[in-house]
């Protein structure tokens, strides 16, 4: 019999990638889907109803909370990301949290929270989602002279109005969660997992904040003007046109999954440093620097001369294809162009307040993000990385599992 674990990666890849990563996770094929969940997102964002994807918002919650009742033990169990572990940790009980999460005490009085009251939801099949806050987590604050009920799971503070019915449940709940995927089936084998769950159904209970993650647009705040419409089709074929400059050499970077992690973190360091954009010149550069640290570290002669040979052999490549990798790089980049217009409507509908905590008080700022989910289940995020993953890798968390 497989693992919960082996399954859950079979069955669906929950990490969730950047939309404009498509084109070196997946070369052309994660282009076409780009531009596909581009096209559909603006055909939403303008009024169609048939649009071909979904959206939720992507809350900044922390932990995250797996609950439900077991397909096979007909149980109801809560469990965190351990769920994941060769051997899953499975809580059904007081006992097995202290058992599975002895060793990280805030993650242990979370989900000992969770177990006692979420079953009060009669959640049927099992929910994943993240816990927004417990009981002595939220706090009344001053913000700009209005008075707010706030929580900090991880990085982003929320807040809604203090005399809001929303605060007034807020305040009486235990737990606050929001969830964002549901699995189902008759055993673990044969579960599918599907994003977005309309949560209404959940049997309603004052001690339970429990929300979906469905973007809602009640006013049409966020629907495309012409100009707008026309505006976003204009960087929808800058991509398509990048994509026909950028060639074949894009799938060649996607079958080569060492230089695409590479990729990815020289992106991310850059992201660090309030830079977005990517060059050739500047990833042989970083691609030298850090080759050269894991030289300098070694201590045998033989094993210097082997990465010395490697260091040479990659850093060629990279010589050799430099305006082929431009060429790439003008496409994420224009992928990116296009994401954070959509982003920038979609951010125009906020039902509950997104501040960052300072040493000076608090600055607004957006939702984490959002994501994409079409008609076959893929999905995909939209994150404004120069704002929140900034603040991801830089803003002191309120959570750690430890």
């Amino acid at each position: 019999m497989k693992t919960f674990k082996q399954y859950i990666k079979e069955s669906k890849n929950l990490h969730m990638e950047h939309l404009e990563d498509s084109v070196f996770n997946e070369g052309s094929k994660g282009v076409l889907d780009a531009i596909r969940f581009l096209e559909s997102l603006s055909d939403m964002l303008h009024g169609n109803s048939k649009s071909g994807v979904n959206v939720t918002v992507k809350w900044d919650g922390a932990p995250a909370v797996f609950a439900g009742e077991h397909p096979e033990t007909k149980k109801f169990f809560v469990g965190s990301k351990g769920v994941f572990n060769k051997t899953p940790k499975i809580n059904y009980t007081n006992a097995d949290i202290n058992k599975n999460h002895g060793n990280s005490p805030g993650l242990a009085d979370k989900l000992k929270v969770a177990l006692k009251h979420l079953k009060k939801l009669g959640i049927k099949g099992i929910l994943q989602g993240d816990i927004l806050f417990t009981s002595g987590d939220t706090t009344e604050e001053t913000i700009d002279g209005e008075s707010y009920i706030t929580f900090m799971p991880n990085t982003i503070t929320y807040a809604v109005l203090a005399d809001s019915d929303a605060a007034k449940e807020i305040e009486s709940a235990k737990i606050g969660v929001v969830w964002h995927t549901k699995y189902t089936g008759k055993d673990m084998q044969s579960m599918k997992a599907s994003f977005n769950p309309n949560v209404s159904a959940l049997t309603s209970n004052k001690s339970v904040w429990s929300q979906d993650a469905t973007f809602k647009d009640a006013h049409g705040t966020a629907t495309f003007k012409k100009n707008d419409t026309k505006e976003v089709l204009k960087l929808i074929n800058s991509v398509k046109t990048n994509f026909k400059k950028a060639g074949k050499f894009i799938d060649e970077i996607a079958n080569n999954k060492k230089l695409v992690a590479e990729l990815k973190i020289y992106g991310n360091s850059n992201i660090r440093n309030g830079i977005s954009d990517m060059t050739a010149v500047e990833f042989k550069k970083y691609m030298n620097d850090k080759m050269q640290v894991a030289i300098d570290k070694l201590k045998s002669e033989a094993g210097k001369k082997r990465k010395e040979s490697d260091k040479a052999k990659q850093l060629g490549y990279i010589t050799k294809n430099s305006k082929k990798l431009d060429s790439v790089f003008a496409l994420h980049s224009a992928l990116t162009v296009a994401k954070m217009k959509m982003i920038r409507q979609l951010q125009r509908v906020k039902s509950v307040g997104t501040f960052i905590k300072t040493d000076k008080g608090y600055d607004a700022t957006a939702p984490e993000g959002f994501v994409a989910i079409d008609k076959d289940n893929k999905v995909l995020k939209l994150v404004d990385r120069l704002e929140f993953s900034k603040q991801n890798f830089t803003v002191a968390k309120n959570w750690t599992e430890g």
